[in-house]
């Protein structure tokens, strides 16, 4: 687990707590606060989801280019192939 998606989590929840303990005092300020951090932790967490996700996509490419599964990673016989060199 990508630790922008901790930290965001935690911010996205202490920007809550922030935000309601704001609502229930009065003060709007922290009310705005409190929104803010959420907001900013909701996008550091999508960021983590991100970059874990793409961390993923890269090991099962990987593994499939070891197996020999991948696209493109098939034999092609000799005369299929490209010759380089003086036409």
């Amino acid at each position: 687990m990508d630790k922008d998606r901790v930290k965001g989590t935690m911010d996205q929840i202490a920007g809550r707590v922030k935000r309601q303990a704001g609502e229930w005092t009065g003060d709007t300020r922290a009310q705005i606060e409190g929104g803010v951090q959420e907001l900013k932790g909701g996008a550091r967490k999508a960021w983590g989801e991100i970059k874990d996700a793409a961390r993923e996509a890269d090991k099962a490419s990987r593994r499939e280019v070891e197996s020999g599964s991948a696209p493109g990673s098939e034999h092609v016989p000799a005369e299929h192939e490209v010759r380089r060199g003086n036409r």
